[in-house]
């Protein structure tokens, strides 16, 4: 009898330990935790794998790329099924793509493209048809001015493909004269002081007009809205920015910011969510909509659309969305 008790809870626990092995184990690797957008990102991603009965591990690189590839090795070396990667260098993180793929571990990119690599999907938004939006919104308002361009850093494909969005729309205008590009410039990290101080430099010089502002994101358009208030030309320049973050809702209701991007993130986490887990459970093919090339071969992708928001429809879409509190957007006094 105490024989059959201890080979009946041997198999019990044989049995326990091979179901949690067999839940599928994905690799989230993140740029930054900095920027407000990436936390909701992390959140959402979370959430939506744990629901399909998946273990999550996740790591933040904090704009290092070599230690990126650190942690890539810790995952791959953890036997995780499937990485996805939010590259903090376009370049250099194929070199995890190809680390992985030699434990045969596909990789889904993530917001960011992975250039000249062999990955495996591609899940983010049109970010050149972003960059058409913000471009157009503010030239449908100034068709004749002076425009600062402030992008993000070089090693982010998205900055690339948000200025060509950017130039779609403005060439014909600057081939007309009718808009001169005063200002263009990449800058390190999207970080919002160094946006600061170039909209702050060139608001000191001697030929300061300056009729707009777009920006990469919501962080470097904060940075150029704070250069602006020092020069008392808050609500008098026109800022385009992106992600929706809760103060750049705020800056828009106060005046100070135009227009920010709306981007569906629950619905870019999710999908590479359930792409992930699909993929861990060895299911091949996947519904993608379109293909990108990305130096090396027309990668599979989900690109989905993302929205303007100004201060007409803010309730209309983060708002109606959940993605922001309406009580937090209007719990201070704008001056």
């Amino acid at each position: 009898m105490k024989a059959f008790r201890y080979l009946l809870s041997t198999l019990l626990l044989v049995a326990l330990l091979t179901s949690c092995s067999d839940k599928p184990k994905i690799g989230f690797l993140m740029d930054t935790l900095e920027i407000e957008r990436w936390q909701k990102d992390k959140e959402l991603f979370e959430k939506k794998i744990e629901e399909m009965g998946g273990t999550l591990i996740v790591s933040v690189a904090e704009g290092n790329s070599p230690k990126q590839l650190e942690q890539a090795m810790e995952m791959i070396y953890d036997h995780v099924d499937v990485l996805v990667v939010i590259p903090v260098d376009l370049y250099s993180s194929r070199d995890i793509v190809r680390e992985a793929h030699k434990k045969d571990i596909p990789v889904i990119s993530y917001d960011r493209m992975i250039r000249d690599c062999d990955v495996d999907y591609y899940v983010s938004t049109d970010n050149i048809n972003i960059g058409e939006l913000q471009a157009d919104y503010l030239s449908r308002i100034i068709p004749v001015g002076k425009y600062a361009l402030l992008g993000g850093p070089q090693k982010d494909n998205n900055a690339a493909l948000l200025h060509l969005g950017w130039m779609n729309v403005l060439q014909p205008l600057i081939q007309r004269k009718d808009i001169e590009v005063v200002l263009d410039q990449y800058v390190e990290n999207w970080n919002a002081d160094e946006a600061y101080v170039l909209i702050n430099d060139y608001l000191n010089g001697s030929d300061s007009d300056l009729d707009a502002i777009i920006a990469g994101n919501d962080e470097l358009a904060g940075g150029a809205i704070r250069a602006l208030q020092e020069h008392n030309l808050q609500r008098e320049v026109l800022v385009a920015g992106q992600d929706a973050d809760l103060e750049a809702i705020r800056n828009i209701v106060a005046g100070y910011q135009t227009i920010t991007i709306f981007k569906p993130i629950d619905a870019m986490a999710h999908t590479a969510a359930e792409m992930a887990i699909k993929m861990a459970e060895d299911e091949e093919k996947f519904n993608t909509n379109v293909t990108v090339h990305n130096g090396f071969k027309l990668v599979p992708s989900v690109l989905l659309s993302a929205q303007v928001v100004d201060r007409q429809n803010i309730k209309m879409t983060v708002v109606s969305e959940g993605f922001v509190n309406e009580e937090e957007i209007y719990e201070y006094e704008v001056e």
